[in-house]
């Protein structure tokens, strides 16, 4: 079967069923795994080179529309007649596993999604107990975007994991994906950790400068106990969520957590 991903955590999702080989072709913006640097590049995710992708002669097309503008792409595989699937946009961890078992049925790989689906659950669950046993939870503050200000709210994944990982975040009281906010607001929230994931922008590039020099940040307790974090793997709405969650969780409460072992993704260990 010849596959083409035009969304980088579809990429990831085809990773973990073991369809690497299968790929033919990637968006741009896709970086893991390794073994897709190969690939011959289709553009970026909201502006697809479709006759690119004609030339694949693919069998499915796995899209998304987790980002306004992304439509333009189906339209065009439309046009085309080129077979495709959007793999739904989950916005919460129970979701994400499910998109698992989505890309499985899509690409006849059920047997494999169904045994990395339970994994994920499993990984999920044993997070959710250890959780229990946080008696004092941090607040943090996750930043997607510096200007203007965003940051996840309530109805977003990220809230899950702050749970899961001993924490809570500082703008769960917004029962929304994204917030719009400002420095000010941040400030009166005053949390324990601030979390720097710029959506798009690779760890080497991010800046916690950027954050420490706003006004008034010298006054915040992260600040003051140097509590600023920057990791890219929150981002994304793919199964890798679960090794962002054990960075932050070991990085809170290192004593209840497991510590994270770099180069290790336990989905990844034999099922």
């Amino acid at each position: 079967m010849r596959l083409v991903s035009i969304c980088p955590s579809n990429t990831e999702l085809l990773a973990y069923l073991d369809l690497i080989p299968s790929l033919v072709g990637v968006d741009n913006f896709s970086d893991w795994p390794k073994g897709i640097h190969s690939l011959p590049r289709l553009g970026p995710d909201l502006n697809i080179d479709i006759d690119k992708v004609e030339q694949l002669k693919p069998d499915l097309v796995l899209a998304s529309l987790s980002v306004p503008g992304m439509e333009r792409n189906i339209k065009e595989l439309e046009r085309r007649h080129i077979p495709y699937t959007i793999v739904p946009n989950p916005k919460t961890l129970t979701e994400v596993g499910e998109s698992l078992l989505f890309v499985g049925q899509a690409t006849n790989s059920e047997e494999k999604a169904k045994q990395v689906y339970d994994k994920y659950n499993f990984i999920l669950e044993t997070y959710q107990q250890l959780s229990q046993k946080v008696e004092q939870r941090k607040t943090l503050y996750w930043e997607w975007w510096a200007k203007p200000i965003f940051t996840p709210g309530a109805s977003n994944w990220i809230s899950e994991m702050s749970e899961l990982a001993g924490g809570r975040n500082v703008f769960a009281d917004i029962n929304i994906a994204s917030v719009q906010t400002e420095w000010e607001e941040v400030k009166s929230r005053n949390p324990d950790v601030i979390c720097i994931i710029w959506v798009g922008v690779q760890k080497e590039k991010v800046n916690p400068k950027v954050v420490v020099k706003r006004p008034g940040a010298e006054h915040l307790d992260a600040i003051k106990t140097n509590q600023l974090y920057k990791e890219p793997l929150f981002c994304r709405p793919s199964p890798r969520l679960l090794l962002g969650l054990n960075k932050i969780a070991s990085h809170l409460h290192p004593t209840i957590y497991p510590v994270m072992l770099e180069n290790r993704d336990p989905l990844m260990d034999e099922l």
